[in-house]
């Protein structure tokens, strides 16, 4: 059951503005962010009755030049003035939202501090916007005593870092909660959490290392080994998006197998392209032939997202196999519900 939730002393919070659709004007060659973080405040001054607002430009790009440096950025930003502020706002676009809203979860560990990501599918400047609605609550949400770690603020939900999807491209409910529950809902002025807070014991842990040499591999029907080689050849990790629960089709399972041998460094990770329920490789014979052959990590019920960004964080702060497995199988932010043995966690 939601329990409606009160408010205590004014909070002090950070907006970092990042550029996206929220901050884009119209322009002769289309939409392009030109808003800056000054300016982006004015569109909702009642923000006054909720909190203290300061604002930082960390960049100003289309989310779809968003990038693992990018995500440093805003790390260290955040770490330079974590005891300053009480909260974090991210104004950020769409597109790689829940891209980066994982990777700031594994950046960010362990934070009592609420960093809320937002944005909006229409300019903050336009009449019919969402951008007002979505970034009041993402300073609502940010502002409540209960709040922490890493979130997605839009359309009235909140969403785990880790748990995030764009699933429309145009509609204001654009985001979904994968496999999980939402960790809040905003009404009016209300808070209505579903999932109780349990305070971080830890203390927060910034990472501020990253490798982004990885490589998706998404199979199609009929797929050739074409290129395999130096997919294994010059890349730290390979996802492979798997069918279903998972496996690897026969027109390229020989070669995968051969190259695994051959360069034993790359990580391989088995996904999905299932969004919902997750990977399972001991339910098929083409899964548990690669169980047999290879050592891989398995993605279980973890976004695409997640996978990718804790994949990410993991070749750039560990390096033996035992610590990446370690890495990789923690849960962090509710990205995964069960482990390599398919318990919960």
């Amino acid at each position: 059951m939601a329990i409606k939730e009160e408010r205590s002393n004014v909070k002090d919070i950070l907006l970092l503005a990042t550029g996206g659709t929220i901050a884009s004007k119209h322009t002769v060659h289309g939409l392009a962010p030109q808003i800056t973080s000054e300016e982006i405040i004015r569109y909702i001054p009642q923000v006054k009755d909720l909190c203290k607002v300061q604002t930082i430009q960390v960049c100003s790009i289309d989310s779809t030049n968003m990038e693992p440096g990018k995500w440093i950025q805003i790390v260290a930003t955040i770490k330079e003035h974590y005891d300053e502020f009480d909260g974090f706002v991210i104004s950020h676009g769409t597109d790689t939202m829940a891209y980066t809203a994982a990777a700031l979860s594994y950046l960010i560990q362990n934070s009592r501090k609420p960093i809320v990501i937002t944005g909006s599918q229409k300019s903050i400047d336009v009449e019919n916007t969402d951008g007002k609605s979505n970034l009041y609550d993402a300073f609502l949400y940010a502002s409540a005593d209960k709040s922490q770690g890493v979130v997605i603020v839009f359309d009235g939900k909140i969403i785990a870092g880790t748990r995030a999807k764009k699933v429309r491209s145009k509609s204001f409910n654009a985001f979904d909660s994968i496999d999980y529950p939402f960790l809040a809902m905003i009404q009016g002025d209300q808070i209505l959490r579903y999932i109780p807070t349990i305070p971080y014991q830890d203390e927060v842990q910034f990472f501020e290392k990253i490798n982004g040499n990885i490589c998706l591999m998404k199979l199609i029907p009929g797929i050739t080994p074409f290129g395999l080689e130096e997919a294994f050849l010059h890349y730290d990790s390979i996802i492979v998006e798997s069918f279903g629960v998972g496996g690897i089709p026969s027109t390229i399972s020989d070669e995968f197998y051969l190259l695994h041998q051959k360069y034993p460094d790359t990580l391989i990770v088995m996904a999905t392209q299932v969004s919902h329920e997750g990977s399972d490789m001991t339910v098929y014979e083409v899964g548990q032939k690669i169980k047999r052959d290879c050592d891989f990590l398995e993605s279980y019920d973890m976004t695409l997202e997640s996978v990718i960004a804790k994949t990410m964080w993991m070749l750039g702060n560990y390096t033996n196999r035992e610590e990446l497995e370690e890495a990789f199988y923690k849960q962090i932010n509710f990205d995964l519900i069960f482990d390599k043995n398919r318990t919960s966690n």
